[in-house]
This record gives structure tokens, C-alpha cells and sequence, in this order.
């Protein structure tokens, strides 16, 4: 007997990590998006490797990050709202569509070699704004396909688990078709993926319906301010936003700058294992793709690590301390990796990185949505949602122009020792955020 009941137990943590899935629509969505996913971490990588042999640049690298803050304000907002008043799977079947071919657009023009810098700024700009709305629609989404709050926190950090195993799966895949065949290859593999999202979103049945129903010219905009009054008054929402979005400001820009590392600061100790792939493994028609592929992999596999712990905690878990945790060890592991210059060293160094970033962001996206009514989550989202993607985009242009004139290794050193520090006042000024459940 007690044999048996030592067994069980495993089995009982498994159900209960991936608990969420019992539910239909949410499993439909998780599926599909899961291929998506990886499509579109293959078209980052892929886009990042033909920004930089187009100008071989860190400051384009930030520039083409940043650019795509242009459509951000305006249209999360609203993007918010339409979350709160439309019914979301009609609004993501078009934002998902309209992605789908902005990325056969940019496949074209890069089979064809007629891409120009000025081509992936403009499709940069075009799936930022598509983006904008999609976002705040779909963290908002995830309520309903769990139906109700009982799974949120599991299905949120199974969201999590799922983004950051297609982090791990896209750049390895990414690495190794941009390095045989070219960029190309992996902007049409993403456009692809986005077919299995959109027939997972129309086999969906028994959805709630829409929270709210807004009239009149000016609508809209009483909607987002409604929305901007209640998470003013709630100063709690607004210390979480601002953790993330200090984290995204100066810690996350390590990403915009990965191929630099890859390339001139931890490639000269990549090459052996370089060389053993394009020996043994495949032909390389690109090498210097893969140590990028598998840095950015390296991110994921510890990101799904973290997601799959989170999804894995208990109902009356101490949210707010595994988020504090997350929020140090991120830039911690940060300032590590800057200052190493080992290759297969940076590989555990990043692996803890994903795991702090997933504790951060998964917690700070579940405590938000488990503080906002239901018919204020979509906008509260967007704001989270706004925060987190202005910030990061410009802390991808400080982090480029600081590494033009000063090198990467002090424009990701110098913002996460900042992170970090802000990370420490926040814990010790504001202890109610420990005490979150």
C-alpha cells in the first residue's frame, strides 16, 4: 500500500502542473499556439542575423527594436479595450491573419534578395502594431478558455512554459535553417505556423460573451480612461507594472544585443563546437548563426524549466516571494553573463536567467489578472501589456547606443546592475508584494 501511494504521487504533481488542459478550448489554444510559437522565435532570430549582415550594426539592431514602439501606445490601449467589449476570438483570428502575411511578405523579399533595411523597418512597424492589439486580446483570453479564475495561475505559467519552449525549439531551428538555406527559410516557416493558431481558435465552442458593450463617438476612449482611473487607484497593480517595466528597460535588452556576444565576444570560444555541428551535424552555409541559436535556446530551456515550477505550485503558494526571487535573479545572472567570456559557460549562466525571467513576468502577469474584475482585466492588461512592449523596445535602442559607443558588455552590465538595484529597493519598500498569494 504504501508502495503504491509513493508512486502515485508524481503522478498526482504531473496533473495537477498541466491541470489546465482538462479544458477544452484552452487545450485547442495550447496546441496551436505552441506550433506558432516557434515560427515566430525562428523569424526573430532569423530577423536579428539578417539585420546585422545588412549593416553589420548594434545600433541598427537597436534601432530596429525600437521603431517598433511607434504603433504601441495607441493601439494596446485600445487593443484593451476591444478585449473588454468584442469577442476576442474574432479579434485574434484577424490580428493572426494579418501576421501571417507579414511574415510571407518579408520571406519574398529576402528569397528574392531585394530586402533593404527599410523593408524591415516597415514590416517591423506593421507587426508591432498588429502585436499592440493581439497582446492585451489574448492574455486577457486565457480566463475564458480556462473558464474562470480556479486555473488561471496554472494556465497562465503553462503559457509561459509553452512561449519560452518555443524560445528553446525556434532559435535552435532558426540557427540551423538560416545557417543551410538563409534567412528566408525561416520568415516562410513562420508565416506557416500560423494556421494551426487560427484553426484552434475556430474550433472553439461555448465562449463567453463579450463584458461590456460601449456606445457613442468618444466611447472608446472613456473605456481606456475608465481603465487608466482604477489602476491608478490600486497602487499594488502599479508597483507590479512597474517591475516589469523596469526589467524590460534595462535587463531585457541583453536580447537585442545577443548576436553581438555571439558573434565577437563568446565566438572565438564557440568555434570548436561551431565546427563540430557543421562537421557532424549538418552543412553550414552560415556557421556564425548557430552559437546565436543556441544561446537564445539555452534562454528557453531554463525559461520552460521555471514556467513548468510555477505552473506546478499550489493554490495558496506564496506568489509574491517566488515573483521577488525572479525579480533578482534575473538581472543577477545578468551581470554574470556579461562579465564571462566562456561560451559553454554562458550556457547554465542564461539557463538561470530564463528561469528568474519566467518567475518575474508569469507571477507578475497572474497576480494582475487575479486582482482585476472581469470586466476590467482586458484593459488592465493592456496596460501591463503596453508597459512591458514600450519599455523593452527602448531599452533595445539605450542598450544599442550605449553598446556602439561603450561595447555590449557595458550596455548589458550597466543595466542590470540598474535592474537589480531597483529590484532591491522595490522589495524592501514595498513588502506587501512578498505577501501576495
Amino acid at each position: 500500500m504504501t508502495t503504491s501511494l509513493t508512486h502515485s504521487q508524481p503522478s498526482r504533481r504531473r496533473l495537477q502542473t498541466f491541470r489546465s488542459l482538462r479544458h477544452r478550448n484552452y487545450r485547442l489554444w495550447f496546441f496551436g499556439q505552441g506550433i506558432s510559437l516557434i515560427g515566430s522565435w525562428m523569424q526573430i532570430v532569423a530577423q536579428q542575423v539578417l539585420v546585422y549582415r545588412l549593416t553589420g550594426s548594434a545600433l541598427a539592431l537597436g534601432l530596429t527594436s525600437f521603431i517598433g514602439i511607434l504603433p504601441l501606445v495607441p493601439l494596446s490601449l485600445w487593443g484593451g479595450s476591444l478585449a473588454d467589449r468584442l469577442p476576442k476570438r474574432s479579434v485574434l483570428l484577424v490580428t493572426q491573419a494579418i501576421m501571417l502575411v507579414q511574415a510571407l511578405v518579408l520571406a519574398g523579399l529576402t528569397y528574392t534578395g531585394t530586402v533593404q533595411m527599410g523593408h524591415v523597418y516597415g514590416l517591423v512597424i506593421l507587426l508591432s502594431a498588429v502585436q499592440a492589439v493581439d497582446i492585451p486580446v489574448r492574455l486577457a483570453f486565457t480566463v475564458e478558455m480556462v473558464e474562470g479564475k480556479e486555473d488561471l495561475t496554472n494556465a497562465i505559467a503553462l503559457n509561459s512554459a509553452q512561449f519560452n519552449a518555443a524560445r528553446a525549439v525556434g532559435p535552435a531551428l532558426a540557427g540551423m535553417a538560416v545557417a543551410a538555406t538563409g534567412e528566408a527559410t525561416a520568415f516562410l516557416v513562420n508565416g506557416l505556423t500560423f494556421v494551426p493558431v487560427m484553426l484552434s481558435l475556430m474550433l472553439m465552442r461555448d465562449l463567453p460573451a463579450p463584458s461590456g458593450h460601449v456606445r457613442g463617438p468618444h466611447s472608446s476612449l472613456r473605456h481606456v480612461i475608465e481603465g487608466a482611473a482604477y489602476i491608478r487607484r490600486e497602487r499594488i497593480l502599479l508597483v507590479l507594472i512597474s517591475l516589469v517595466a523596469i526589467s524590460a528597460v534595462l535587463a531585457m535588452p541583453y536580447t537585442t544585443l545577443m548576436p553581438v556576444f555571439a558573434d565577437t565576444i563568446l565566438g572565438p570560444t564557440a568555434r570548436p563546437l561551431v565546427q563540430m555541428l557543421c562537421t557532424t551535424v549538418i552543412s553550414c552555409r552560415a556557421p556564425e548563426a548557430l552559437p546565436l541559436g543556441i544561446l537564445l535556446a539555452t534562454v528557453g530551456v531554463g525559461a520552460v524549466v521555471g514556467a513548468l515550477l510555477v505552473a506546478s505550485l499550489p493554490a495558496d503558494s506564496p506568489r509574491g516571494r517566488w515573483l521577488t526571487a525572479g525579480n533578482l535573479v534575473f538581472p543577477a545572472a545578468l551581470v554574470l553573463f556579461s562579465l564571462n567570456r566562456s561560451f559553454l559557460l554562458a550556457l547554465p549562466i542564461l539557463f538561470v536567467a530564463g528561469m528568474g525571467f519566467v518567475a518575474q513576468n508569469a507571477l507578475a502577469n497572474t497576480l494582475l489578472q487575479l486582482q482585476a474584475p472581469d470586466h476590467l482585466r482586458g484593459r488592465v492588461m493592456s496596460f501591463f501589456a503596453l508597459a512591458f512592449q514600450t519599455t523593452m523596445r527602448l531599452g533595445g535602442l539605450q542598450a544599442g547606443i550605449v553598446a556602439e559607443r561603450w561595447g555590449a558588455v557595458v550596455a548589458v552590465a550597466s543595466g542590470a546592475i540598474l535592474a537589480l538595484l531597483y529590484g532591491l529597493v522595490m522589495a524592501v519598500a514595498f513588502p506587501a508584494i512578498r505577501r501576495l498569494r
